[in-house]
């Protein structure tokens, strides 16, 4: 059963895709032809009655012009900066059985983050499954909490136990997986690279 905290975070989310939406000027019908989701589904998101996966949530954000990180990290910065969040984190929909699980179909925990872009935040999930893959902006450093974790980047596939980590720069195409059929569970430093300025 979803917990008060819970339920409040969705709405929380669900507000913010609308503020934006709003924002950008689109209906709801011209956001559900660019995400290529449901009409009912979206405006159940954003009042907070529906969840959406982590695939849903990528292709909402990318008809929004922004990420689903960014979107979540608006939860983290509505809190207290010195407080960390309930442990129910924000819970997306896993649907399906585990097999068919894909890419982070599990849980995320956003922690407070600065509004430069930096945002940590904590993923769990026990996909068999690779699922597609997800390319955003921000420069991405993993740490393995727990499990073995399997990022495929590219076509190149790396298993990661826990106590492991991983660097990629923005625009890095890569996916993850359990590297034993185990949940596993992976913190997220992600932020935008600082701009150079030239000579």
């Amino acid at each position: 059963m979803p917990t008060d905290a819970t339920l409040d975070q969705a709405e929380l989310l669900g507000g913010r895709i609308r503020a934006l939406r709003r924002d950008r000027g689109l209906t709801l019908v011209q956001l559900s032809e660019r995400s290529g989701l449901s009409h009912p589904f979206l405006s159940q998101v954003e009042n907070g009655r529906a969840r959406p996966s982590f695939t849903s949530l990528d292709r909402i954000a990318t008809a929004l012009s922004t990420t689903q990180f960014e979107l979540f990290a608006e939860i983290a910065r509505a809190g207290r900066a010195d407080e960390l969040p309930g442990d129910d984190g924000v819970v997306v929909d896993a649907g399906g059985g585990t097999t068919g699980r894909t890419y982070a179909e599990g849980s995320v925990r956003a922690f407070s983050g600065r509004p430069d872009g930096f945002t940590p935040m904590e993923i769990t999930a026990d996909n068999t499954v690779f699922g597609e893959y997800f390319v955003h902006p921000e420069e991405e450093f993993c740490y393995v909490l727990d499990g073995v974790a399997e990022v495929q980047i590219a076509e190149r596939a790396i298993t990661m136990p826990a106590g492991t980590t991983i660097y990629y720069p923005g625009g890095t195409r890569h996916r993850w997986r359990s590297g034993d059929g185990r949940p596993f569970r992976i913190l997220y430093i992600k932020g935008s690279a600082p701009a150079r300025e030239d000579d």
